[in-house]
């Protein structure tokens, strides 16, 4: 039976996708904001620091440090993933950002483990605990208003991009945010007459800069094995096939992550009296639509026939030579 001439596609999709150039782009631009902050703000708080022999203070600073590497680190990433496929990598480089997440929060645990190390050894000779000079806590205060400020900027770029690379990031820039907060209380605490707050602080802020390189280490791993997405996308991507002219059903909908794209595998259903060449134009047309409102990267589908035994879902037959005797 012949397939009637399919409608066009012509959508307003809730899904707007951005093109590869306007991610770079805006990542590019984000990171190069938190780079100059970074710089100055690490610079002034190991600086002061020391000079006012706050620990805390310190501990903070180098924090910032490692979002100054952090930062190098995205930009290395957000320019290899924008590479066109390859022999190597027939599904492009969008990995790429996976694995500088992961590369992120492994800095971060890092970063954590030794602050809290340190704090541990203060804690242990409290009275080697100096007292703070009252600039430290400007300083801190300072970098608080500033991270904060990074952080709300950086997530509504990573946002409006859909860059879980450019949220990782900004999120990083939250923990320093919380951390000098942190930080602020255990210097009026000093100044206020308890000396021993100061190393505390330094050690809560160990502790939530490790827990957060755990999360994105963990998280960044798992999308490195496949990983699928949310089940609200997979409905979503399922939705879209069905109401495909000639898609009478859709089932085995399999997806993994590919950076910030996704790569999709399904079998779609379609009248089992069509030509070959009719179930294969309904299933391009599956295709594009699915790659226009979501962000797929790449969909292979596989025509089944409707109503009919599916043979990839049959019971294997049993063999008359393997049965006992």
């Amino acid at each position: 039976m012949p397939l009637p001439p399919l409608p066009p596609l012509n959508d307003n999709s809730e899904h707007a996708e951005h093109s590869a150039q306007d991610r770079s782009a805006a990542a590019t631009r984000s990171t190069w904001v938190s780079v100059v902050v970074n710089v100055v703000l690490s610079t002034l708080q190991i600086v002061i620091g020391v000079l006012s022999k706050s620990q805390g203070l310190i501990a903070d600073g180098i924090h910032s440090l490692s979002d100054l590497v952090a930062d190098f680190v995205v930009l290395l990433a957000n320019r290899h993933s924008q590479k066109d496929a390859d022999t190597d990598h027939p599904y492009g480089h969008q990995r790429f950002e996976t694995a500088a997440s992961l590369v992120l929060g492994l800095l971060l645990l890092a970063v954590g483990v030794g602050m809290v190390w340190s704090a541990v050894l203060k804690l242990e000779n409290p009275t080697t605990v100096a007292q703070v000079h009252s600039v430290a806590l400007w300083v801190a205060g300072a970098a608080l208003v500033s991270k904060e400020l990074l952080f709300r900027y950086m997530l509504a770029v990573a946002k409006r991009v859909k860059s879980s690379m450019l949220v990782a990031n900004a999120w990083h820039a939250r923990s320093d945010a919380a951390s000098s907060l942190v930080v602020g209380i255990g210097i009026a605490g000093n100044l206020a007459g308890y000396p021993i707050l100061d190393p505390i602080a330094a050690l809560i802020v160990g502790f939530m800069v490790g827990k957060m390189g755990w999360s994105f280490g963990w998280d960044a791993l798992h999308d490195l094995m496949d990983r699928a997405v949310d089940a609200q996308e997979v409905q979503a991507i399922g939705k879209t096939l069905r109401e495909t002219p000639g898609v009478s059903d859709v089932h085995d909908v399999r997806t993994r992550k590919m950076g910030d794209m996704i790569v999709v595998d399904a079998h779609i259903e379609v009248d089992a009296s069509l030509t070959v060449e009719a179930g294969h134009d309904i299933a391009v047309v599956a295709r594009q639509r699915v790659m226009q409102r979501h962000r797929v990267l790449n969909l292979m589908t596989h025509v089944d026939p409707w109503r009919r035994p599916d043979l990839d879902h049959a019971q294997p037959a049993v063999r008359s030579d393997a049965l006992p005797l």
